[in-house]
């Protein structure tokens, strides 16, 4: 093929396009607002309340270590306020398992759904 062959199909291609393209950009424009509009309903779901709250026991090692900080939880709750799981996503280690434990007998208020949230606990130098 020439030069110009290859150009002038070029041009009928692009000709195609330039009118579908409007439609095009309409339909990829209204499903990226559609799940902007999505993701900013799910993240407006309101905190739970805690209605109960453990104590984390200090960790033996801690207290050796004269160790104080905070750890960041991102824990799983029921409809019932019951927490189902928990995981520490921030602070020292040393703390993770006395935190986890406690927080496992948080309660939080009833909801209609299971919701996640990030809870954090201090450990203060004991």
């Amino acid at each position: 093929m020439t030069g110009i062959v290859k150009l002038g199909i070029l041009s009928k291609i692009w000709g195609k396009l330039r009118c579908l393209a409007p439609d095009v950009c309409l339909l990829i424009g209204t499903l990226a607002l559609s799940l902007v509009l999505v993701a900013a309903c799910l993240a407006q779901q309101p905190a739970r309340k805690v209605t109960a709250r453990t104590a984390p026991t200090y960790p033996d090692l801690a207290k050796k270590m004269h160790l104080s900080g905070k750890v960041k939880m991102e824990v799983v709750v029921d409809p019932a306020g019951a927490v189902t799981s928990a995981k520490m996503i921030g602070g020292n280690p040393v703390f993770e398992s006395s935190a986890i434990e406690a927080v496992k007998q948080w309660k939080f208020e009833p909801a209609q759904i299971t919701s996640k949230t990030v809870v954090v606990m201090e450990f203060a130098g004991q």
